[in-house]
C-alpha cells in the first residue's frame, strides 16, 4: 500500500497471500489465554480516537487526520475522495463508519485517513503498541487495512501492516512488515504472514488488531493474544504514522463487491509502556 507499490507488486502480494493459504505458513489466531498476550495495564495511552464526535479531517491538513497518504500515493480501484457532509466518513454514538461506494457513472470512491499530512505534522510514535478495534465488510473485492509507516531511516521506508484483509478470503487477515527502499531498487521482499480464523468472524462482530513495537522485536495481536513476531528492522525503529483505510481490489475483481461496503471502526489507539 505505500508509495512505490504498483498494480503489478500489488498483484505479487495478493500471490504471495494466497500461496500461504494454499500450502504456506500461516499462523491461527486462537481464543485461548497464555503467556504472551498483552497486558494493556502495562501501558499507557499516548494517542485515543473513538470518532464519538465531529471528525478532525481535511484532504490536506492542518488537523488530525488527513484524507490521502500524505506521499500522494493513494491506491486501489476505488479512489479515496476529499471528505464531504456524510460521506465516505460518519461518526456517531457506534464509533467511524467508512464507505465505498459506486457515484452515478458506475466509478467507487471510498476513504482513507492519516495521522500525518505531507508537512509531517501530526501523531507519530516511535516504539510503543497501536490498536485498532473494528468490524470489516464483507464481500470479495473489500481491501480494509490499519497500517503504520515511517520515513526517518535513510535507506529504507517501513510499513507495518496490522492487519490488510481481501474480502476473498473471509478465514484470514493478512500481517505485513514490508522495507521500501529509498533509492530506486525495486522494493524488499515483504514479511507476509496470514492469520487463521474463524470463517466470517471478521465480518460478524469487532476485534482487536494491535501491534508492539520494540528495540529488537515486532509482535503483532489479535484480539490481544499474540500471533506473530519478527525482528525490528532499523527502518521500523523511527517514528510511526497511523493510516487506516477501505481500499478496494489489490489486483482482485471488484464487479461482485457490495455497495456500498463500510468499515466500521470503534477506536483507535496508541500506547507506550509504563
Amino acid at each position: 500500500m505505500y508509495q512505490t507499490k504498483s498494480f503489478k507488486t500489488c498483484l505479487s502480494l495478493s500471490a504471495s497471500f494466497v500461496c500461504g493459504l494454499l500450502g504456506g505458513p500461516s499462523m491461527a489466531a486462537t481464543g485461548s489465554a497464555h503467556a504472551n498476550d498483552l497486558n494493556i495495564s502495562a501501558f499507557h495511552e499516548t494517542f485515543s480516537e473513538t470518532f464519538r464526535g465531529p471528525l478532525d479531517v481535511t484532504p490536506w491538513g492542518p488537523s488530525r487526520w488527513i484524507a490521502h497518504t500524505p506521499w500522494h500515493g493513494d491506491f486501489g480501484d476505488a479512489t479515496f475522495v476529499d471528505p464531504k457532509q456524510g460521506f465516505p466518513f460518519q461518526t456517531g454514538p457506534g464509533g467511524l463508519k467508512i464507505t465505498a461506494r459506486k457515484t452515478e457513472s458506475g466509478k467507487w470512491e471510498s476513504g482513507l485517513l492519516s495521522s500525518v499530512d505531507e508537512k509531517e505534522r501530526g501523531f507519530r510514535q516511535a516504539g510503543g503498541y497501536f490498536e485498532v478495534r473494528m468490524k470489516l465488510p464483507p464481500g470479495p473485492g473489500t481491501w480494509p487495512a490499519f497500517w503504520l509507516v515511517s520515513h526517518t531511516d535513510p535507506e529504507n521506508d517501513a510499513e507495518i501492516d496490522v492487519i490488510e484483509y481481501y474480502g476473498q478470503f473471509p478465514r484470514y487477515y493478512q500481517t505485513n512488515l514490508i522495507l521500501w527502499p529509498k533509492s530506486k531498487k525495486p522494493g524488499l521482499p515483504g514479511k507476509q504472514l496470514p492469520i487463521r480464523v474463524t470463517n466470517n468472524s471478521l465480518v460478524e462482530r469487532f476485534h482487536t488488531y494491535g501491534v508492539e513495537i520494540r528495540d529488537d522485536q515486532i509482535i503483532y495481536y489479535f484480539d490481544r493474544h499474540e500471533v506473530r513476531r519478527v525482528p525490528t528492522p532499523p527502518a521500523a525503529r523511527g517514528p510511526m504514522s497511523i493510516l487506516v483505510n477501505l481500499a478496494l481490489g489489490s489486483g482482485w475483481p471488484i464487479d461482485q463487491t457490495p455497495n456500498p461496503s463500510v468499515l466500521e471502526i470503534d477506536y483507535v489507539k496508541a500506547f507506550k509502556r509504563n
